[in-house]
């Protein structure tokens, strides 16, 4: 498993999205140019996943995105992807504890996330990696 820090932007990384983003929403895949955009943002970390091997192709992927509000510096993770051939091999795990990882070096105060109630799995192991549930409501403005 080789987790890595995005910090360029090729044609495989476009095209693994265009495979991926289906996989997860009905959003368009990200352009080049709005990939190199959240790869050179001061807030976000995008992460890739390969396995078995650093030179196989990417098979999940994450955003950790890191903002300073009133009340300290504090995290949210957004667009957790495994490829749907390579999901139960620990990938989404991988992706998860490299953000928990890069959040605690940079001191972040606590790290949120939403999850569709039907990704059984996924919710499972936010759970399983201390991840509580919250009593709260969350709202959404569509522009």
């Amino acid at each position: 498993m080789h987790i890595t820090r995005v910090a360029s932007v090729d044609q495989e990384l476009v095209d693994a999205f265009q495979r991926l983003i289906p996989q997860l929403s009905a959003c368009p895949p990200p352009a080049y140019e709005e990939l190199q955009q959240l790869v050179f943002s001061d807030t976000s970390v995008l992460l890739i996943a390969r396995f078995p091997e650093k030179d196989s192709p990417i098979l999940g992927a994450m955003v950790l995105v890191v903002y300073r509000v009133l009340t300290g510096l504090h995290a949210y993770i957004e667009d957790v992807i495994v490829d749907q051939t390579a999901r139960g091999q620990g990938i989404g795990e991988a992706l998860m504890r490299e953000s928990m990882r890069i959040a605690a070096e940079l001191g972040v105060a606590n790290i949120g996330l939403t999850s569709n109630p039907r990704r059984e799995a996924a919710n499972r192991l936010y759970q399983k990696l201390g991840f509580e549930k919250r009593q709260t409501n969350v709202y959404k403005l569509l522009f």
